[in-house]
């Protein structure tokens, strides 16, 4: 066991006041368990369409329909 790994376990040891093998046991339980399966996580996808009247190659005509006629 390296030197660092064998003074955190005798530091927890002293602060929960359980003996090292205690506390090495519970720690090597807690690592050996294995994770919680969890879901990938997908992102459902559906088709937004434009709203009718909207021209994405009308850059100066978005603008205007997003900021109004204080734009200018």
């Amino acid at each position: 066991m390296d030197d660092d790994v064998a003074d955190r376990l005798a530091r927890e040891a002293r602060r929960t006041g359980q003996t090292y093998r205690a506390v090495v046991n519970s720690a090597l339980r807690r690592g050996l368990e294995a994770p919680p399966a969890v879901e990938p996580f997908r992102v459902r996808a559906s088709p937004m369409g434009l709203r009718p009247g909207i021209d994405l190659d009308d850059i100066e005509g978005l603008l205007d329909r997003l900021d109004g006629p204080l734009r200018r």
